[in-house]
């Protein structure tokens, strides 16, 4: 499912295309999210600012992208 049509799916009366949009959706904040973590790290960040931005603690973001090659 493409990106920009999005906003059309998730408001779709068929449970299957609106599934499918929530489903492309988490996909895309998922990439989104390891892209900017990773930028984080790279310029600096620690784990504890990264999940305080995120809603998150330091515990569960580093053990999601702590990992080498994770980010």
């Amino acid at each position: 499912m493409a990106t920009e049509d999005l906003p059309t799916h998730l408001q779709s009366a068929d449970p299957g295309t609106g599934l499918r949009a929530v489903g492309a959706l988490r996909r895309l904040a998922e990439r989104v999210e390891a892209a900017q973590v990773d930028a984080a790290r790279r310029q600096g960040w620690s784990w504890e600012q990264i999940g305080d931005a995120l809603g998150v603690s330091r515990q569960s973001i580093h053990a999601e992208y702590g990992k080498a090659g994770n980010v």
